[in-house]
């Protein structure tokens, strides 16, 4: 029977038609390597390199000794990642959830990065409206969510700070606000402010959505809305204004709307949430994932 020695000194230096190479890959010497192809190629009982003093080549029972092995030797590398993984706990699938387009194609990336790394795993990605709060972490049909902080919830982990936006104002253009080079929270007195429906803690609405000014005037509340989508209507309409990301201006870029710097607002500050009691190596290994794309 094969030695994994043996197989693993054959491999390479099938690959490498260079002994120095070879030793150097397998961290041993080249005359550990030299001993161990001759000794399986007295066990086989025919040559399977050609050595002269300038080059290393295959035989022809090489070759076919090569073409035979190398795609069982794949299947035995990737089962013993799967089973490092396993042990690990880095197994499964995961549900992430994302709201911001700029927050999916980090997401994506380290989807990407992520399946690399763990190849029995698998991840499933999707956007989720202005009005799902943290509703779908509770009810465990997501495992993650890239959200805008703060989240001070019952049951969920927020982890580290990924990205920080500056906030801007989603103005209709023909406001007087829209030629404006920049507003702070005090202009919003008096002006509706377009909110989102659904199940938004009243936190995370206040931190983002503010009912009084600075200096204490009521900032009205405009119609709600379901989606970003629904957001660019009403603002497009006339109907109200909003806050929102600087970054959306080039995601939503839409005529009628002004996005005007909101400058003495704090950034948007975006990270991922999960379960507290779901937390595993797999979500663990995503979340550094994540953090390394960033």
């Amino acid at each position: 029977m094969l030695e994994r020695y043996e197989l693993e000194a054959f491999l390479t230096l099938a690959e490498e038609l260079h002994f120095g190479r070879t030793a150097e890959r397998l961290g041993v010497s080249t005359g550990r390597v030299s001993q161990t192809v001759k000794k399986l190629e007295r066990r086989i009982g025919t040559p399977l390199f050609e050595r002269t003093s300038r080059s290393v080549r295959l035989t022809p029972v090489g070759r076919m000794l090569r073409d035979d092995l190398r795609p069982a030797h794949r299947r035995i590398l990737a089962a013993l990642e799967r089973a490092v993984a396993a042990g690990r706990g880095v197994h499964g699938a995961l549900r992430i959830g994302f709201a911001a387009p700029w927050s999916g194609e980090l997401l994506t990336a380290a989807a990407d990065a992520f399946l690399a790394r763990h190849p029995g795993c698998e991840t499933h990605l999707r956007e989720v409206q202005l009005d799902g709060g943290f509703q779908l972490l509770h009810d465990g049909a997501l495992d993650l969510l890239l959200t805008a902080f703060p989240v001070r919830e019952p049951g969920l982990t927020a982890g580290p700070v990924l990205s920080a936006e500056p906030r801007v104002l989603l103005v209709p253009a023909a406001h007087p606000l829209a030629r404006r080079a920049s507003v702070g929270l005090d202009d919003l007195a008096g002006v509706p402010l377009v909110t989102p429906a659904g199940a938004n803690p009243r936190y995370w609405l206040d931190a983002h959505y503010p009912r009084r000014t600075p200096s204490g005037a009521l900032i009205p509340r405009g119609p709600v809305a379901a989606s970003w989508q629904e957001v660019l209507s009403h603002v497009g309409a006339g109907r109200g204004v909003s806050p929102g990301a600087a970054r959306g201006s080039r995601y939503h870029p839409r005529l009628g709307i002004a996005y005007v710097p909101l400058t003495d607002a704090p950034p948007v500050e975006y990270g991922l949430v999960w379960p507290t009691a779901a937390e595993n190596g797999l979500i663990r290994a995503f979340v550094e994932t994540v953090r390394e794309r960033r």
